[in-house]
């Protein structure tokens, strides 16, 4: 594994910070560092790709967690409380186990389903048990990025 582990956007949307996220277990950092994404309002389809190459240790509908070697793991959650869904507004294309290349498509989401239903679209991405000093966010606080364009850089155990 690389001294610094790059983490691309996982789809087209606008940078926010982790602490603006509306559950505390993200915005604290308690899961770890690393920032959010958020779907633009009228983007029908968003296509969820692979933010960095690895096995794909979980996944459900609404989120997944990527391990990049030696249990690095990087997870993403589409939007928060997207759980009660029970899928709805989600297709999958990535199973457990599976072995992933930045840009692989996992998921298609309609994050309008969530929106009607009242919940946030904001979508964290989180560099799992890091410590804070070891991950630096590369895109600026509402900076519009397409998927692919490097978000975080992540020093593990540097």
């Amino acid at each position: 594994m690389p001294d610094v582990l790059s983490i691309a956007a996982p789809f087209h949307g606008t940078v926010a910070a982790m602490s603006l996220v509306p559950d505390e277990v993200f915005a604290q950092n308690i899961v770890g560092p690393g920032v959010a994404l958020v779907p633009f309002d009228d983007a029908d389809v968003v296509e969820v790709l692979a933010p960095l190459s690895g096995t794909i240790t979980a996944v459900f509908p609404h989120a997944f967690s990527i391990d990049a070697g030696n249990d690095v793991n990087v997870l993403v959650h589409l939007g928060i409380d997207t759980v009660t869904l029970q899928g709805a507004g989600f297709v999958l294309h990535a199973s457990v186990g599976q072995d992933v290349a930045v840009g692989d498509l996992l998921i298609e989401w309609r994050p309008r389903v969530a929106r009607e239903a009242g919940l946030s679209v904001m979508c964290p991405l989180v560099a799992v048990q890091a410590e804070d000093s070891d991950v630096r966010v590369l895109a600026d606080e509402s900076a519009e990025l397409q998927p692919g364009a490097p978000l975080l850089e992540w020093s593990p155990g540097v």
